[in-house]
């Protein structure tokens, strides 16, 4: 199943199941991973792209191993909203995922995600190289703690 709608998205999920947040750049994907409590998300991995079916593996794999009940991906969406060819190209990369695993996949508004990410990593004092090198996932992070909240603030209203 996916989905835009991050209420039908949580309806899906397992209890006590980490999610995959994914960032996908055209040369990597940043991956984090929430806690079993969908409370925090933590940076994890950077995937260098290959071929669609190794990075589909890898990102199962890592699913497989995190005990993982979700995936979210970034959608980036222009600054007004609409949608370009990396949306288009997002979305279908979900339908590709989707034809591999049984995971719910949903997707989370990106815009600005990497340029709080890169402020984070100033603020800290990363090296250029260092900065380079986790972005990706920094970025990936940013995303899946949007849907953590936003969860969070569905279960309150509950």
């Amino acid at each position: 199943m996916i989905t835009d709608d991050i209420e039908a998205f949580a309806a899906t999920l397992p209890v006590r199941r980490a999610l995959i947040g994914l960032d996908l750049g055209e040369k990597t994907i940043g991956v984090a991973i929430s806690d079993g409590l969908l409370s925090v998300a933590s940076p994890f991995e950077t995937i260098r792209r290959r071929k669609f079916g190794l990075d589909a593996a890898r990102l199962l794999e890592i699913a497989t191993e995190r005990h993982v009940g979700g995936i979210i991906l970034g959608l980036p969406r222009n600054m007004d909203g609409s949608e370009g060819p990396r949306c288009q190209s997002t979305r279908a990369f979900a339908r590709n995922l989707e034809r591999l695993t049984d995971l719910p996949i949903g997707f989370w508004d990106e815009r600005l995600s990497t340029v709080a990410a890169e402020k984070a990593l100033l603020e800290a004092d990363a090296t250029r190289k260092r900065r380079a090198e986790v972005i990706d996932n920094i970025a990936a992070s940013y995303i899946l703690q949007g849907v953590l909240d936003r969860l969070s603030h569905l279960r309150a209203a509950l």
